[in-house]
């Protein structure tokens, strides 16, 4: 069975919110999306407003981060990152 490439794409929302993370960090966010990318299917989806996105949470720094993404099968969406605290409103804004 040949590997396919799977395509991986940012908004614009978490490309801002990556340039704010630490080494240590992005470092933990590449392995988190390594196994999005392995299995898309980690993630918790959401449901009602938010139906279609996936959720993963990840722990770095003793802190716990959320990254929101969606996906086919060639592809991964990377939406938003953060922690817990406003996560889904701004998410939810965002989505609009």
């Amino acid at each position: 069975m040949s590997e396919k490439k799977i395509k991986i794409f940012q908004t614009n929302l978490f490309s801002k919110k990556i340039k704010k993370l630490s080494k240590k960090q992005k470092s933990d966010l590449d392995n988190a999306v390594k196994d999005i990318v392995a299995d898309p299917q980690i993630g918790q989806e959401k449901r009602g407003d938010l139906l279609g996105v996936y959720v993963y949470k990840f722990k770095s720094s003793s802190q716990l981060l959320l990254l929101a993404y969606e996906w086919d099968e060639e592809s991964r969406t990377l939406l938003m990152i953060g922690v817990h605290e406003n996560f889904y409103r701004d998410l939810k804004k965002n989505q609009k």
